[in-house]
């Protein structure tokens, strides 16, 4: 079971590499370019796009805001299928290496917007930096347990049914005080 579920994660890792490389060749970047644009550096893109590192958070989405996307785009094109249905098996499933919290892709990719589920483990922190956010609306619906969520220098401890629309770009920490796991929706609205 075990080598089965890495085997999962080494296959998403390997087709998200192949994303980047896309994203990067379609823009006509070189490894020097995207550096530049995201603040990752050549040697780790160049891991990540042969799929020979399991990238964090925190650097998808360095990449992902690079290519004017979310985090979640960049991961569901990764595996997104055609069609109006995505059923539960079939939903695009990430978890990120360094905190062990998990995006689940609940939304097909034919309307402009993407959800996504998010488990959060207990007493955890994921710091994103703004560029994530660019020219994206985007709104934080917590499920079960609590979140806080630092937007710069402001705090919004959010609770179960809680729901928070993103202001202007800027760094930001999702963080789980609690000792039980949280699980929060974020829907993002993509932009065309």
């Amino acid at each position: 079971m075990l080598d089965e579920l890495s085997s999962k994660e080494d296959d998403i890792n390997v087709r998200i590499g192949q994303r980047v490389r896309i994203e990067r060749e379609q823009r006509s970047w070189s490894l020097t370019d995207l550096a530049q644009h995201s603040g990752v550096s050549r040697a780790m893109i160049h891991k990540v796009e042969r799929g020979e590192s399991s990238p964090t958070a925190v650097l998808l989405s360095r990449l992902a805001g690079a290519f004017d996307m979310s985090m979640s785009q960049l991961i569901a094109q990764s595996e997104m299928q055609n069609g109006t249905l995505l059923k539960h098996q079939q939903q695009p499933v990430w978890k990120d290496p360094q905190t062990g919290y998990v995006r689940r892709h609940v939304s097909p990719g034919n309307i402009p917007l993407d959800v996504v589920n998010v488990d959060l483990p207990a007493r955890t922190e994921i710091a994103m930096p703004a560029i994530s956010y660019f020219s994206r609306r985007q709104l934080i619906w917590v499920l079960e347990g609590t979140l806080w969520f630092k937007e710069g220098t402001v705090t919004h401890e959010l609770h179960c049914g809680d729901c928070l629309e993103l202001g202007d770009p800027m760094d930001c920490v999702f963080i789980n005080p609690s000792d039980t796991a949280c699980r929060y929706a974020v829907m993002v609205l993509k932009n065309h």
